[in-house]
C-alpha cells in the first residue's frame, strides 16, 4: 500500500502568475529581511499588491534575456515560491559561462515542504540546459540559514564580498555574500 503524495511542481512562470507571485513575495519579505529592513520600507494594501503585481507581469511577459527565467513553485494549483535566473552581471563573472540565482523565495506558510530544494534543482536545470557552466547567488551575510541550505546542496563562497546601500544615504546598508556551484 501506497501513501498519497503531494501535488507539488515546479515549472516556468506564465504572465497570469503574477499576482500570485507577488503575493508570496510580499508576505515573504518582511520575514526574510525585516530585520535588515525597516518595516515601512515593504510596500503593503490592495495598491501595492496591484502595483508588485503588474511590475512582476511586465517581468514575465518580456524578460530582458532568453535566458532569464522565472519558475513558480506548485503545491496542487497554488504558487507557492519562484526562482529567478539569469545570466550573471557582476562585472568579475562571464555572463556567457555564469548564471545568477538572483532571488529564491518560498512562501512563509508553505516552508519545511521541499519547495525550496525543488526551486533550487529546477533552477540549476534550467540554467545548465542554457548551457552555464557555472551558477552564483548573493546571500545576506547573516542569513544563516539560507547559506546553510545551500552549502548543504554543494554552493560554496567564493570570496565576493558587497554591500548595498538601499537608501542612498547609509542608513541601510545590507552585506551580502556571493555562493557559487559548478554545472556539471
Amino acid at each position: 500500500m501506497t501513501s498519497p503524495s503531494a501535488d507539488v511542481s515546479v515549472r516556468i512562470a506564465w504572465a497570469d502568475d503574477a499576482p500570485a507571485v507577488a503575493a508570496v513575495q510580499l508576505r515573504a519579505w518582511p520575514q526574510m529581511y525585516g530585520d535588515l529592513v525597516p518595516a515601512d520600507a515593504f510596500p503593503s494594501g490592495p495598491e501595492a499588491e496591484a502595483a508588485v503585481a503588474e511590475a512582476w507581469r511586465a517581468t514575465l511577459g518580456r524578460p530582458g534575456d532568453a535566458r532569464q527565467r522565472v519558475l513558480v513553485a506548485l503545491e496542487r494549483n497554488l504558487v507557492v515560491g519562484y526562482a529567478l535566473t539569469a545570466p550573471a552581471a557582476d562585472p568579475d563573472t562571464d555572463p556567457v559561462a555564469d548564471a545568477e540565482l538572483s532571488d529564491l523565495t518560498v512562501d512563509p506558510g508553505a516552508r519545511g515542504r521541499g519547495h525550496g530544494s525543488r526551486l533550487l534543482q529546477a533552477a540549476v536545470d534550467t540554467v545548465r540546459a542554457d548551457r552555464f557552466t557555472r551558477a552564483v547567488l548573493w546571500a545576506v551575510s547573516t542569513d544563516d540559514v539560507l547559506r546553510s541550505f545551500l552549502v548543504a546542496a554543494g554552493w560554496a563562497p567564493d570570496g565576493a564580498h558587497r554591500e548595498l546601500d538601499l537608501t542612498g544615504d547609509a542608513t541601510t546598508v545590507v552585506r551580502q555574500v556571493r555562493l557559487h556551484t559548478a554545472l556539471g
